[in-house]
């Protein structure tokens, strides 16, 4: 099969897109046919050797949408999506004609997405759901502020929210791209500037879940967003990765400080989260994001410097 590997770590140059063996099946195993997979800043990252545990030669790639053309019987010919912390890290990702899945692995892909946006969800969706769900756990009627609110998990953030009956305050260096999701469901754009937090408290008096794509320069505001024992979900440390806060300020809110890190889970642990979202995107509750660019395999080092560059919306390679 065809497939993009890297043998030593740097630019997305090292990329050489290369004849490897098929996967084949066994017991445990399902091999999927991957008909799109997305490029995400952290397969960038790994790529560039940003993470100790993974080990070159190695075919990159989180995300997934394809068919199961092997392994138990009721699964073949059906389509399904994945993502992982250990597909293109510690096992042979998604950027690939094919790719070898436990299967616990397997989750059903919403008959409502094409391939294409179906790949662009994993990552993003899985930590929104993580943090917010399965951590925070948001509850109807409670408001809660995005910081990030125009990025990728700030858009899935918003959507999951919306979804669950709540009040959302997007947060963020610019209004979220028109036409995009997030653009279309918050309930009130502020600025994330010297004024946040005064902006924050006068339409909401505190919420009750803040959610910090961003992290490090925004750890304090975030802090300061949330009334009493409300709860703030950090993912990222942009910019520092050492903060201070008031301390006393802390326990006497009885604040609830949650870290949320997506890459724990792998492929078979992330299945269930994959399945928790097939609803709202069927029910037309969730929406697929921007496409922003599409490549094909042979040119997947272009899809991998189109994310380095930071491109707005998703990258996905169609295979």
């Amino acid at each position: 099969m065809k497939a993009l590997q890297f043998k030593s770590f740097g630019s997305p140059d090292v990329l050489e897109y290369v004849d490897v063996p098929t996967p084949e099946c066994d017991s445990g195993s399902a091999v999927v046919q991957v008909r799109s997979a997305s490029v995400n800043p952290s397969d960038v990252k790994n790529v560039s050797g940003h993470f100790d545990h993974t080990v070159p030669p190695r075919i990159p790639g989180r995300d997934f949408s394809g068919v199961v053309i092997d392994g138990p019987s009721e699964w073949v010919g059906k389509d399904v999506w994945g993502t992982g912390g250990d597909i293109g890290f510690t096992r042979d990702g998604s950027h690939a004609e094919f790719i070898k899945v436990p299967i616990a692995a397997l989750a059903r892909k919403p008959s409502t997405l094409s391939h294409e946006e179906a790949s662009a969800i994993g990552v993003n969706f899985v930590v929104a759901w993580l943090g917010t769900v399965t951590y925070a756990q948001l509850a109807e009627g409670e408001t809660i502020a995005v910081i990030g609110a125009g990025g990728g998990v700030g858009g899935a953030v918003t959507q999951i929210a919306k979804a669950r009956g709540c009040r959302v305050i997007g947060i963020d260096r610019a209004a979220p791209a028109e036409g995009s999701p997030a653009a279309a469901l918050i309930d009130a754009y502020v600025p994330f500037d010297d004024d946040t937090i005064a902006r924050v408290r006068d339409l909401t008096g505190g919420v009750d879940v803040v959610y910090d794509s961003v992290g490090g320069i925004a750890f304090e505001t975030a802090l300061q967003l949330v009334k009493r024992r409300g709860r703030v979900v950090e993912i990222s440390a942009t910019g520092k990765r050492r903060v201070d806060f008031d301390l006393i300020d802390f326990y006497h809110n009885e604040t609830q400080l949650i870290g949320a890190d997506s890459a724990k889970l792998g492929v078979a642990e992330s299945a269930p989260l994959m399945s928790a979202l097939v609803e709202g995107f069927e029910n037309g509750k969730l929406r697929a994001p921007i496409i922003a660019h599409r490549f094909d395999l042979a040119h997947g080092q272009d899809a991998y410097r189109a994310v380095a560059a930071g491109t707005a919306g998703r990258v996905v390679i169609n295979m």
